[in-house]
Protein backbone atom coordinates (compact mmCIF):
# COMPACT_ATOMS: atom_id res chain seq x y z
CA UNK A 1 0.00 0.00 0.00
CA UNK A 2 1.35 3.46 -0.53
CA UNK A 3 2.01 5.43 2.50
CA UNK A 4 -0.08 9.34 1.97
CA UNK A 5 2.18 10.92 4.29
CA UNK A 6 5.74 10.29 6.19
CA UNK A 7 6.14 8.12 8.84
CA UNK A 8 9.03 9.92 10.28
CA UNK A 9 7.31 13.10 10.66
CA UNK A 10 5.57 13.55 13.55
CA UNK A 11 2.13 15.05 12.31
CA UNK A 12 -0.90 17.09 14.31
CA UNK A 13 -3.95 15.28 13.66
CA UNK A 14 -7.46 16.67 13.97
CA UNK A 15 -7.76 14.83 16.69
CA UNK A 16 -4.86 16.53 18.59
CA UNK A 17 -6.44 19.98 17.97
CA UNK A 18 -9.95 19.01 18.42
CA UNK A 19 -9.03 17.76 22.12
CA UNK A 20 -6.94 20.90 23.24
CA UNK A 21 -9.70 23.11 22.32
CA UNK A 22 -12.68 21.16 24.12
CA UNK A 23 -10.20 21.18 27.18
CA UNK A 24 -8.86 24.99 27.09
CA UNK A 25 -12.55 26.00 27.04
CA UNK A 26 -14.08 23.83 29.18
CA UNK A 27 -11.32 24.47 31.83
CA UNK A 28 -11.54 28.07 31.31
CA UNK A 29 -15.39 28.40 31.95
CA UNK A 30 -15.55 25.98 35.31
CA UNK A 31 -12.62 27.91 37.05
CA UNK A 32 -14.32 31.23 36.95
CA UNK A 33 -18.02 28.65 38.27
CA UNK A 34 -16.70 29.52 42.54
CA UNK A 35 -16.59 33.55 42.21
CA UNK A 36 -19.55 33.97 39.97
CA UNK A 37 -21.70 32.16 42.72
CA UNK A 38 -19.95 34.88 44.81
CA UNK A 39 -20.86 37.48 42.88
CA UNK A 40 -18.35 40.13 43.87
CA UNK A 41 -16.80 40.84 40.44
CA UNK A 42 -19.00 41.02 37.32
CA UNK A 43 -16.24 39.78 35.58
CA UNK A 44 -15.75 36.47 36.45
CA UNK A 45 -19.54 36.10 35.27
CA UNK A 46 -18.23 37.43 31.89
CA UNK A 47 -15.83 35.11 31.79
CA UNK A 48 -17.26 32.05 32.67
CA UNK A 49 -20.11 32.92 29.87
CA UNK A 50 -17.49 33.93 27.30
CA UNK A 51 -15.77 30.27 28.37
CA UNK A 52 -18.55 28.29 27.64
CA UNK A 53 -19.44 30.02 24.40
CA UNK A 54 -15.64 29.26 23.26
CA UNK A 55 -17.10 25.38 23.97
CA UNK A 56 -19.85 25.54 22.80
CA UNK A 57 -17.96 26.93 19.31
CA UNK A 58 -15.39 23.75 19.87
CA UNK A 59 -18.11 21.39 20.15
CA UNK A 60 -19.95 22.66 17.00
CA UNK A 61 -16.48 22.93 14.90
CA UNK A 62 -15.44 19.16 16.03
CA UNK A 63 -18.90 17.81 15.93
CA UNK A 64 -18.00 15.28 12.93
CA UNK A 65 -15.20 14.41 14.63
CA UNK A 66 -15.63 13.64 18.35
CA UNK A 67 -18.14 11.02 20.30
CA UNK A 68 -19.20 12.93 23.34
CA UNK A 69 -21.55 11.87 26.11
CA UNK A 70 -25.55 13.19 25.77
CA UNK A 71 -24.88 15.13 28.88
CA UNK A 72 -22.26 17.59 27.18
CA UNK A 73 -24.60 18.75 24.52
CA UNK A 74 -24.25 22.08 22.50
CA UNK A 75 -28.37 22.60 23.57
CA UNK A 76 -27.15 22.26 26.88
CA UNK A 77 -23.90 24.73 27.11
CA UNK A 78 -26.63 27.18 25.38
CA UNK A 79 -29.31 27.01 28.01
CA UNK A 80 -26.27 27.14 30.65
CA UNK A 81 -24.72 30.27 28.96
CA UNK A 82 -28.06 32.44 28.19
CA UNK A 83 -29.01 32.30 31.97
CA UNK A 84 -25.43 34.00 32.74
CA UNK A 85 -26.33 36.05 29.39
CA UNK A 86 -29.38 37.01 31.21
CA UNK A 87 -27.50 38.28 34.11
CA UNK A 88 -24.59 40.00 32.15
CA UNK A 89 -27.22 42.07 29.75
CA UNK A 90 -28.42 43.86 33.19
CA UNK A 91 -24.74 44.47 34.24
CA UNK A 92 -23.99 45.96 30.64
CA UNK A 93 -27.10 47.89 31.27
CA UNK A 94 -26.93 48.80 35.18
CA UNK A 95 -22.92 50.27 33.80
CA UNK A 96 -24.14 52.04 31.01
CA UNK A 97 -27.09 54.06 33.16
CA UNK A 98 -24.44 54.39 35.59
CA UNK A 99 -22.21 56.46 33.32
CA UNK A 100 -23.45 60.09 32.14
CA UNK A 101 -21.44 62.02 34.96
CA UNK A 102 -23.37 65.47 34.44
CA UNK A 103 -27.04 65.62 34.79
CA UNK A 104 -30.18 67.14 36.16
CA UNK A 105 -31.49 65.96 38.94
CA UNK A 106 -35.08 65.26 37.63
CA UNK A 107 -32.95 62.89 35.08
CA UNK A 108 -30.64 61.78 38.12
CA UNK A 109 -34.28 60.63 39.91
CA UNK A 110 -35.45 58.77 36.68
CA UNK A 111 -32.11 56.86 36.50
CA UNK A 112 -31.95 55.95 39.69
CA UNK A 113 -35.68 54.40 39.53
CA UNK A 114 -34.59 52.42 36.37
CA UNK A 115 -31.49 51.57 37.95
CA UNK A 116 -33.19 50.65 40.81
CA UNK A 117 -35.27 48.10 38.80
CA UNK A 118 -32.23 46.82 36.84
CA UNK A 119 -31.03 45.66 40.18
CA UNK A 120 -34.63 44.05 41.09
CA UNK A 121 -34.39 42.38 37.63
CA UNK A 122 -30.65 41.19 38.39
CA UNK A 123 -31.63 39.91 41.67
CA UNK A 124 -34.23 37.44 40.83
CA UNK A 125 -31.76 36.36 37.25
CA UNK A 126 -28.90 35.80 39.71
CA UNK A 127 -31.65 33.35 41.86
CA UNK A 128 -32.16 31.52 38.23
CA UNK A 129 -28.79 31.29 37.90
CA UNK A 130 -27.50 29.83 41.31
CA UNK A 131 -30.38 27.19 40.79
CA UNK A 132 -28.90 26.41 37.44
CA UNK A 133 -25.23 26.35 38.82
CA UNK A 134 -26.61 23.81 41.48
CA UNK A 135 -28.68 21.62 39.55
CA UNK A 136 -28.08 18.02 38.60
CA UNK A 137 -28.03 18.63 35.34
CA UNK A 138 -24.73 21.45 35.93
CA UNK A 139 -23.08 17.96 37.65
CA UNK A 140 -23.95 15.75 35.26
CA UNK A 141 -22.03 18.08 32.70
CA UNK A 142 -19.02 18.42 34.38
CA UNK A 143 -18.88 14.57 34.97
CA UNK A 144 -19.92 14.07 31.04
CA UNK A 145 -16.67 16.28 30.18
CA UNK A 146 -14.17 14.90 32.98
CA UNK A 147 -14.94 11.05 31.66
CA UNK A 148 -14.12 12.33 28.24
CA UNK A 149 -11.43 14.02 28.92
CA UNK A 150 -10.08 11.21 30.56
CA UNK A 151 -10.76 8.97 28.00
CA UNK A 152 -11.83 10.40 24.30
CA UNK A 153 -13.69 8.71 22.27
CA UNK A 154 -12.94 9.92 18.28
CA UNK A 155 -14.17 9.45 14.74
CA UNK A 156 -11.88 7.85 12.48
CA UNK A 157 -11.86 11.12 10.28
CA UNK A 158 -9.21 12.60 13.83
CA UNK A 159 -6.45 10.55 12.53
CA UNK A 160 -6.06 12.62 9.53
CA UNK A 161 -3.16 15.26 10.04
CA UNK A 162 -5.00 19.07 10.47
CA UNK A 163 -3.38 20.65 7.72
CA UNK A 164 -5.25 18.59 5.40
CA UNK A 165 -8.74 19.54 6.57
CA UNK A 166 -8.34 23.28 7.67
CA UNK A 167 -10.01 24.69 4.61
CA UNK A 168 -12.84 22.25 5.00
CA UNK A 169 -13.34 23.22 8.24
CA UNK A 170 -13.05 26.90 8.16
CA UNK A 171 -14.45 27.66 4.65
CA UNK A 172 -18.00 26.92 5.23
CA UNK A 173 -18.30 28.97 8.46
CA UNK A 174 -16.72 31.87 6.26
CA UNK A 175 -19.80 31.38 3.77
CA UNK A 176 -22.29 31.12 6.44
CA UNK A 177 -20.88 34.79 7.56
CA UNK A 178 -20.69 36.12 3.32
CA UNK A 179 -24.28 34.82 2.57
CA UNK A 180 -26.03 36.53 5.79
CA UNK A 181 -28.31 39.10 4.93
CA UNK A 182 -27.32 41.72 7.45
CA UNK A 183 -25.09 42.82 4.83
CA UNK A 184 -27.59 44.12 2.72
CA UNK A 185 -29.41 46.16 5.66
CA UNK A 186 -30.15 49.59 4.60
CA UNK A 187 -28.95 48.61 1.46
CA UNK A 188 -30.44 49.70 -2.39
CA UNK A 189 -30.22 47.94 -5.77
CA UNK A 190 -30.91 48.86 -8.72
CA UNK A 191 -30.24 46.74 -12.00
CA UNK A 192 -27.92 44.62 -10.26
CA UNK A 193 -26.04 47.94 -8.28
CA UNK A 194 -26.00 47.66 -4.73
CA UNK A 195 -25.80 51.17 -2.58
CA UNK A 196 -25.85 52.24 0.76
CA UNK A 197 -28.72 54.65 2.10
CA UNK A 198 -27.82 57.54 3.93
CA UNK A 199 -29.59 57.32 7.28
CA UNK A 200 -30.12 60.20 10.07
CA UNK A 201 -29.85 59.39 13.53
CA UNK A 202 -33.28 58.62 13.93
CA UNK A 203 -33.95 56.95 10.71
CA UNK A 204 -31.28 54.27 12.33
CA UNK A 205 -32.48 54.36 15.37
CA UNK A 206 -36.14 53.67 13.72
CA UNK A 207 -34.81 51.41 11.26
CA UNK A 208 -33.24 49.00 14.22
CA UNK A 209 -36.04 48.71 15.92
CA UNK A 210 -37.84 47.83 13.28
CA UNK A 211 -35.01 45.00 11.63
CA UNK A 212 -31.97 44.92 14.20
CA UNK A 213 -32.56 41.50 14.68
CA UNK A 214 -30.64 41.05 11.48
CA UNK A 215 -27.93 43.08 13.16
CA UNK A 216 -28.23 41.09 15.83
CA UNK A 217 -28.01 37.72 14.05
CA UNK A 218 -24.85 38.93 12.00
CA UNK A 219 -23.11 39.88 15.50
CA UNK A 220 -23.95 35.90 16.75
CA UNK A 221 -22.78 34.62 13.31
CA UNK A 222 -19.24 36.97 13.81
CA UNK A 223 -18.45 35.88 17.62
CA UNK A 224 -18.83 32.21 16.38
CA UNK A 225 -16.74 32.57 13.29
CA UNK A 226 -14.16 34.48 15.17
CA UNK A 227 -14.12 31.98 17.98
CA UNK A 228 -13.69 29.02 15.51
CA UNK A 229 -11.36 30.83 13.22
CA UNK A 230 -9.44 31.72 16.41
CA UNK A 231 -8.86 27.99 17.27
CA UNK A 232 -6.38 27.83 14.66
CA UNK A 233 -3.97 31.27 14.57
CA UNK A 234 -1.12 29.23 15.43
CA UNK A 235 -1.15 26.98 12.17
CA UNK A 236 -1.68 30.05 9.83
CA UNK A 237 0.29 33.62 9.25
CA UNK A 238 0.10 36.65 9.89
CA UNK A 239 -2.73 37.95 7.61
CA UNK A 240 -4.76 35.21 9.35
CA UNK A 241 -4.47 35.95 12.65
CA UNK A 242 -5.35 40.18 11.41
CA UNK A 243 -8.87 38.81 9.42
CA UNK A 244 -9.71 37.50 13.40
CA UNK A 245 -8.94 40.89 14.87
CA UNK A 246 -11.09 41.94 12.14
CA UNK A 247 -13.89 39.74 12.79
CA UNK A 248 -13.67 40.71 16.33
CA UNK A 249 -14.00 44.35 15.60
CA UNK A 250 -16.87 43.54 13.50
CA UNK A 251 -18.00 41.79 16.60
CA UNK A 252 -17.89 44.82 18.66
CA UNK A 253 -19.33 47.17 16.54
CA UNK A 254 -22.92 45.17 15.98
CA UNK A 255 -22.60 44.80 19.73
CA UNK A 256 -22.34 48.50 20.53
CA UNK A 257 -25.76 49.04 18.26
CA UNK A 258 -27.24 45.71 19.75
CA UNK A 259 -26.38 47.66 23.64
CA UNK A 260 -27.85 50.61 22.53
CA UNK A 261 -30.77 48.57 21.07
CA UNK A 262 -31.49 46.93 24.36
CA UNK A 263 -31.01 50.10 26.68
CA UNK A 264 -34.03 52.05 24.24
CA UNK A 265 -36.39 49.62 24.44
CA UNK A 266 -35.56 48.90 28.11
CA UNK A 267 -36.26 52.94 29.46
CA UNK A 268 -39.28 52.49 26.89
CA UNK A 269 -40.67 49.71 28.83
CA UNK A 270 -39.91 51.17 31.92
CA UNK A 271 -40.57 54.95 31.85
CA UNK A 272 -43.64 56.91 31.98
CA UNK A 273 -42.57 59.74 29.95
CA UNK A 274 -40.92 59.36 26.36
CA UNK A 275 -36.59 58.36 27.36
CA UNK A 276 -35.43 61.23 25.35
CA UNK A 277 -37.90 64.03 27.80
CA UNK A 278 -37.33 62.02 30.97
CA UNK A 279 -33.59 60.99 30.42
CA UNK A 280 -32.72 63.89 27.71
CA UNK A 281 -28.35 63.46 28.87
CA UNK A 282 -28.70 59.48 28.85
CA UNK A 283 -30.65 59.50 25.45
CA UNK A 284 -27.84 61.76 23.70
CA UNK A 285 -25.22 59.80 25.06
CA UNK A 286 -27.44 56.43 23.58
CA UNK A 287 -27.21 58.11 20.38
CA UNK A 288 -23.75 59.26 20.37
CA UNK A 289 -22.71 55.77 21.02
CA UNK A 290 -25.20 54.15 18.58
CA UNK A 291 -23.95 56.83 15.91
CA UNK A 292 -19.92 55.80 16.19
CA UNK A 293 -20.78 52.11 16.28
CA UNK A 294 -23.28 52.54 13.20
CA UNK A 295 -20.29 54.08 11.08
CA UNK A 296 -17.85 51.80 11.99
CA UNK A 297 -20.26 49.09 10.73
CA UNK A 298 -20.89 50.73 7.70
CA UNK A 299 -17.19 51.22 6.80
CA UNK A 300 -17.01 47.06 7.27
CA UNK A 301 -20.43 46.71 5.55
CA UNK A 302 -19.19 48.12 2.40
CA UNK A 303 -15.70 46.56 2.26
CA UNK A 304 -17.29 42.94 2.82
CA UNK A 305 -19.81 43.42 -0.20
CA UNK A 306 -16.80 43.91 -2.29
CA UNK A 307 -16.37 40.87 -4.89
CA UNK A 308 -12.28 41.73 -4.66
CA UNK A 309 -12.48 41.33 -0.88
CA UNK A 310 -14.61 38.06 -0.73
CA UNK A 311 -12.40 36.49 -2.79
CA UNK A 312 -9.31 37.91 -0.73
CA UNK A 313 -10.71 36.38 2.21
CA UNK A 314 -11.82 32.64 1.04
CA UNK A 315 -8.69 32.40 -0.48
CA UNK A 316 -6.95 33.01 2.96
CA UNK A 317 -8.41 29.87 4.37
CA UNK A 318 -7.00 27.75 1.63
CA UNK A 319 -3.57 28.13 3.10
CA UNK A 320 -1.91 26.32 5.25
CA UNK A 321 1.42 28.55 6.93
CA UNK A 322 2.16 28.97 3.17
CA UNK A 323 5.08 31.71 3.07
CA UNK A 324 4.04 32.68 -0.66
CA UNK A 325 0.59 33.98 0.55
CA UNK A 326 0.88 37.38 1.37
CA UNK A 327 -2.52 39.09 0.10
CA UNK A 328 -2.43 43.06 0.10
CA UNK A 329 -4.61 44.95 2.80
CA UNK A 330 -8.00 45.57 1.53
CA UNK A 331 -7.09 49.36 3.00
CA UNK A 332 -4.38 49.08 -0.17
CA UNK A 333 -6.46 47.60 -2.91
CA UNK A 334 -8.17 51.16 -4.06
CA UNK A 335 -11.57 49.45 -3.89
CA UNK A 336 -13.96 52.51 -4.99
CA UNK A 337 -16.63 52.80 -2.28
CA UNK A 338 -20.11 51.86 -2.80
CA UNK A 339 -22.44 55.13 -3.19
CA UNK A 340 -24.61 56.68 -1.16
CA UNK A 341 -28.59 57.00 -1.67
CA UNK A 342 -29.69 60.26 0.12
CA UNK A 343 -33.47 60.32 0.86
Amino acid sequence: MKKLTNPQVKQTTLGDVAYEAIQKHYRKSIKHESDVLKDHDPEALHQMRVGLRRMRTALQVFDFAVVLPKSTSVQRIRKFAQVLGDVRDLDILSATLQSPAAISKSERKTRDRVLKQVTEDRSNKFETLQKTLHSSKYDKFKAGFEDWLEAPDYQEVTQLPIQHVLPDLLLPLISTVLLHPAWLFGTQTNAGQLSLDFLSGDNIRVLLKQKGHTLHDLRKKMKQVRYQTELFVDLYDEDYRAQVDEFKSIQDALGEIQDSVILNDYLESRLDDAPQKACPVLWDQLAHNRSQAWDQWRSFQEKYLHAEFRTELRSRFLHYNDPKLNPNSVAGTGFAPLPKVTP
